[in-house]
This record gives structure tokens, sequence and C-alpha cells, in this order.
């Protein structure tokens, strides 16, 4: 008997990428409300309660109302997309290449916060370092972000397809979350297994999807020995085994001209690169990704698959 899914919010960006997955599969029944529909408390209250694992692909408040509406029924599996759950003990963190045992605690777990799609490659390159022993405590860590647009959701889609809005941006690339207080930052510290919060600067390009992480690092405040080499080795031995997030080679990271951000749109994978030279001072560590694969949706099913396999 298939599974039934339920996507609360499956009329926003990242929920109609999860239902563009989905599309054909013959293991799960999606449970759907039609857009019109999308306000009536009881029909998703019903459909929630209904479901064997419900995603969430809401605003926090929406998502805490949703699990609210859940609260007495523990059949019903949780995966949330919001930021509400990122850093609760008692939910799983969904990151499943995060460490060796995060696959399993997610197959295991009723609830699952899903990662945010700037985390997922800012925690994919300091928590192996942080594992390692390379980055010390007290490090003062920077993450320098670039998105796609599609990661602000239909509002800012709009705000950049449209420019007969009176609020249509022009730019084609700005920098925001001026105020370094940027509601990704209590997950990259908790999760990069980070002693102090770091200092990210995101910014949003005209393009619809993909994403660039930079996590740039002095070689000389790192543990002592460590060479750009050693920091390869210890992104290499972290993700052994597994094929969704790959480490470039170091030879081959050392030919190329640049990176695009757009590099993995459509893809579900993340890319890891480090740069630099052997002996240099600075290393910069580079992370490729789809902001609505690996970085919201495919991440998601890929939660979802791990839950249903259990």
């Amino acid at each position: 008997m298939s599974a039934k899914i339920f996507i609360d919010g499956e009329h926003g960006t990242t929920g109609l990428q999860i239902r563009t997955r989905m599309a054909g599969r013959r293991d799960v029944t999606l449970l759907s409300i039609p857009e019109a529909e999308r306000r009536n408390a009881a029909l998703r209250e019903d459909l929630l309660n209904s479901a064997d694992i419900a995603i969430l692909c809401l605003p926090d408040d929406a998502s805490k109302e949703a699990v609210a509406m859940l609260s007495g029924n523990n059949s019903v599996r949780i995966i949330d997309t919001s930021t509400a759950y990122r850093v609760a003990e008692d939910w799983a963190y969904g990151f499943a290449e995060m460490d060796a045992a995060q696959a399993g605690k997610i197959r295991s777990a009723r609830t699952v916060a899903n990662p945010g799609c700037y985390p997922t490659g800012a925690i994919g390159l300091i928590r192996p370092l942080r594992a390692a022993g390379l980055l010390p405590d007290g490090y003062p860590v920077t993450v320098n972000a670039v998105s796609g647009y599609t990661g602000g959701g239909k509002q800012l889609i709009a705000q950049m397809e449209d420019q007969t809005r009176a609020d249509a941006i022009t730019a084609n690339n700005f920098l925001y979350g001026l105020t370094l207080k940027h509601k990704h930052v209590p997950e990259m510290k908790t999760h990069g297994l980070l002693d102090r919060a770091p200092l990210f600067s995101p910014s949003v390009g005209r393009f619809a999807q993909g994403m660039i992480v930079q996590v740039p690092l002095f070689i000389d405040q790192l543990a002592e020995g460590t060479t750009l080499k050693t920091i390869h080795a210890a992104l290499v031995a972290h993700y052994a085994g597994q094929s969704i997030v790959t480490v470039v080679p170091l030879e081959d990271s050392t030919t190329l001209a640049r990176i695009d951000a757009e590099e993995l749109v459509g893809e579900d994978t993340m890319k890891l690169y480090v740069f630099g030279t052997e002996g240099g001072a600075h290393v910069n560590l580079v992370a490729v990704l789809d902001n609505l694969g690996k970085g919201a949706s495919g991440a998601a099913v890929q939660n979802m698959d791990l839950m249903l396999s259990a």
C-alpha cells in the first residue's frame, strides 16, 4: 500500500518542486488541497491528520500551527521546511550526510526539520573540519553566499521577474541581511558545531536557481599542521561512501578559472571545493548546490524516502 503524503503549502515554490519530484511515483499517494481551498482550516487539518507523512512548506508561524493540529496524532510523521524547528532538540535535523549517524536519526524520527539552503552549504563545509579537530574553538568563521532568487519565495520571484510592480527589484545582485542577524545563523552555529556564531553575509543574484556558499579560512589560525591537503582529506573522509555530497579532487580544482552558481540547477546533489595554494596562507571552501534542490525540495524528498524506508 502506498504511503499518503500531504504537502501543506503545495502551491508555494518549495511545495511545487516537491510535487514535481514525486510525479509518476507509485509508492506514494499525494493528498492535495485545491489552491482555492488553501485557507480552509478544517480541510487542511483533516488532510494533515490523514497523512502518513506531512511535509510543511510554510512560514514559521503557519508551520507551528500545523504541528499543533497534529499534536494528538503520533501516527503522522512531519517534515518541516521552515526555520521553526531547525535547532529544536526533539527534532531530527534533515541533513542526512551531516555525520555518519544522521541518516539513521532521520529514518527513525517522527519529526524532521529540513535544513536551510545556505546552512546546507555552510554546515557541509564547516562540520567536517570541526569533527576532525582542524577548526579550533573560537575561530571567527565567516560565511559568504549568493543564491538564486527563488529562495525568497513567490514575493521575491515576482519582484525580480515583474518590472511593472511598484516594489520591483532592478538590481542584478543585491546584499541583504545587513544587520547580521539572519535567521539561518543559529542553525549554522548549532549544526556546524561552532562555539561562536558565524558572520553570515548572504546575497541574491538575478538567476532563478543555484547557489554558491563560501567559507574562507586563515591556515595559520587552524590546528597546528593543517594544510590545504589535510583540509581536503578531512572532507573526503567525512563524505566517504555516499554520492549526494561530493568533494571535488584538488587536482581538478586547480584547473578551474571560475565557479558557476547554476552548475547544479535541477540536481539534488552538492559539490564541495577546496581552493588555495599548498603552503599558502589562505584556503577558500566552496559549496555549490541548487537552492531548491539539496537546499530545499530535493532534501525534503530525500528525507521522506529515508522515513519511508524505516
